[in-house]
């Protein structure tokens, strides 16, 4: 197995208010690893440009919720959903926001270092563990996420998000993605695994 160590920097969090541009761009940014959060374009929830990027890839919070405290802002970038994703991720996106079914050209990749709070991972739009089917809520910590142009070629991958290994989230709904959790990624849920199946990415947090 090849271990790919990837490094998130949290000694970088401004101290001001989380509804600042500068917190905003931190913590929607620093959800992919640090050599392309430094190059990745920045958006607001209201679809506004915090800062310009050169990549190719953007960054945004992506938790359908909201803010608990929109006075205050986000809590945090775990609550914000932070997404940083490539232009095909991006368009998988915003099909997901708005109702309708991905039309992809080719497959995407977005990273989530800072988690999201909660999915069913049998249906879409479920925001609540109580309405989700049983045993199958998954908050998940850090991870990487494939967005298949064609949601077939998933097909053999396992459902099980308790094996730490690669998973298929919707599966069946035209949703279907691949999330690859990465070191971290059971921070919000316990883990049900044998000692064999550790994620093959490493995720080194610095202080």
């Amino acid at each position: 197995m090849i271990e790919v160590e990837v490094e998130i920097d949290r000694s970088g969090e401004p101290d001001g208010p989380h509804t600042s541009v500068e917190w905003k761009v931190w913590a929607y940014s620093t959800a992919a690893p640090s050599y392309i959060a430094a190059k990745c374009t920045v958006v607001d929830i209201d679809g506004s440009v915090l800062r310009e990027g050169s990549n190719g890839w953007t960054a945004m919070a992506a938790n359908p919720r909201g803010m608990a405290d929109p006075e205050n802002g986000w809590k945090d970038a775990h609550e914000a959903m932070a997404m940083v994703g490539d232009g095909p991720a991006m368009k998988w996106a915003m099909a997901y926001m708005g109702g309708t079914i991905p039309e992809m050209d080719s497959d995407g990749w977005a990273w989530m270092l800072h988690g999201d709070m909660g999915e069913d991972n049998t249906k879409h739009l479920v925001f609540n563990k109580e309405d989700s089917a049983e045993g199958q809520w998954i908050e998940s910590g850090a991870h990487l996420m494939l967005f298949p142009k064609d949601p077939a070629s998933l097909e053999g991958q396992t459902t099980d998000f308790n094996s730490g290994a690669p998973y298929v989230m919707f599966k069946g709904t035209g949703y279907d993605h691949l999330m690859i959790p990465v070191e971290g990624y059971f921070k919000y849920q316990s883990q049900t695994h044998d000692d064999d199946k550790t994620p093959a990415l490493k995720l080194i947090e610095i202080d």
